[in-house]
C-alpha cells in the first residue's frame, strides 16, 4: 500500500484525502495541526479528519497530491525535499495552468481536478464530482490500479493537454461570472450573464485552437450544459475567494488564457475586459 500525502486542507485537498482514506494510508497536511469536519452532500454523511502541520511533519511519501491555491505553491515547494524520496510521484491538483515548472525537480504531473466543494472555517462540504485526470504512463497506470477501489476516480489521458484546456474553459466561464457578480451559479439565469459567459467560452475556445488544441465544434454548448446542471447555491473557488477577500487564481486561469491570446494576436475583447476587471477584485495588502 502506498503512503500518500495531500498538501492543502481546503475544500479540494480535504475531499481528496477523504476519498482516498478508506483504502489507502493518507496524511492531510496544512498550515497547522487542526481537524476538519467533512460533509458529503452526495452520500449525506459527516466525518472528521486530522490535519498535520506541513512545516513540522517528518516523513516521506510515495505519492503527494498538492491541492493548494496556485499563489500558495511557491511556499509549498521548499518542503517537498523533506517529504519525498527518489521515486515519489507528485500530482498538482490545482486550477489553471503553467505552474508545473515550479516542480521541475520532481516526477510531477499536472492534474485536472473535478471536485466541487466549499470550506467554511473548519467545515468542508463536498458538493459533487470526485475525479482527477492525469497523463497516462507506466507510473500513473500503476497508481490508478492502487486507487481502483477508492472513492477517487483517477482518469488516465493519452494527451493531457486537451483535458487541461477543457477544464481551463470550464473555469473561465463560471469562475469569471460568479466572481464578478459575487453570486452563485444561479446568476446564469440572468440573460445578460448567460450571454457574457457564453462569449467568454467562444473567445477562450478561439485561444485554445490557436494554441494547437483540438476541440469539438460543440464545446461552448457542451460547457454551458454542464453549468446548467449546477445547483443554484453552488459557488466556485473564485467566488468564495472574492467573498472571503482572499487572493484570486486569476493569473493561472483567465490570465493564462489572456496571455496566450496576446501572444497569438487574437481579438478577445470580453476575455480582456473580464481579466482586467477580476484583477481589480484582488485584495490589497
Amino acid at each position: 500500500m502506498s503512503n500518500i500525502a495531500v498538501i492543502g486542507a481546503g475544500a479540494v485537498g480535504t475531499a481528496i484525502a477523504m476519498m482516498l482514506q478508506p483504502t489507502s494510508s493518507v496524511t492531510l497536511l496544512g498550515r497547522q495541526d487542526a481537524t476538519r469536519i467533512y460533509d458529503d452532500w452526495e452520500t449525506q454523511t459527516q466525518q472528521t479528519i486530522d490535519v498535520q502541520s506541513l512545516t513540522t511533519y517528518q516523513g516521506t511519501f510515495d505519492i503527494i497530491f498538492i491541492a493548494v491555491k496556485t499563489h500558495q505553491l511557491p511556499a509549498v515547494v521548499p518542503h517537498l525535499s523533506r517529504l519525498t524520496h527518489s521515486k515519489t510521484v507528485v500530482i498538482l491538483a490545482q486550477n489553471g495552468y503553467g505552474q508545473l515548472d515550479l516542480l521541475a525537480d520532481y516526477q510531477a504531473y499536472q492534474g485536472v481536478v473535478y471536485i466541487s466543494g466549499e470550506k467554511n472555517g473548519t467545515h468542508v462540504t463536498h458538493f459533487r464530482d470526485r475525479r482527477i485526470h492525469i497523463q497516462r504512463d507506466q507510473y500513473t497506470e500503476q497508481f490508478a490500479k492502487q486507487l481502483a477501489n477508492s472513492n477517487l476516480e483517477l482518469v488516465l489521458e493519452n494527451t493531457i493537454e486537451q483535458t487541461i484546456w477543457y477544464k481551463l474553459l470550464v473555469n473561465l466561464g463560471i469562475n469569471t461570472v460568479t466572481a464578478l457578480t459575487q453570486d452563485t451559479a444561479r446568476v446564469l439565469k440572468r440573460p445578460d450573464i448567460y450571454e457574457l459567459c457564453r462569449q467568454l467560452l467562444i473567445e477562450g475556445s478561439k485561444v485554445a485552437r490557436a494554441c494547437g488544441v483540438s476541440l469539438p465544434n460543440t464545446i461552448v454548448t457542451d460547457i454551458m450544459q454542464i453549468y446548467a446542471g449546477y445547483p443554484d447555491e453552488m459557488g466556485t473557488s473564485m467566488y468564495y475567494d472574492v467573498k472571503n477577500q482572499q487572493p484570486l487564481e486569476v493569473e493561472a486561469i483567465q490570465g493564462y488564457i489572456y496571455r496566450q491570446s496576446q501572444q497569438h494576436h487574437l481579438d478577445t475583447p470580453t476575455l480582456d475586459r473580464c481579466y482586467h476587471d477580476l484583477k481589480q477584485l484582488e485584495p490589497t495588502a
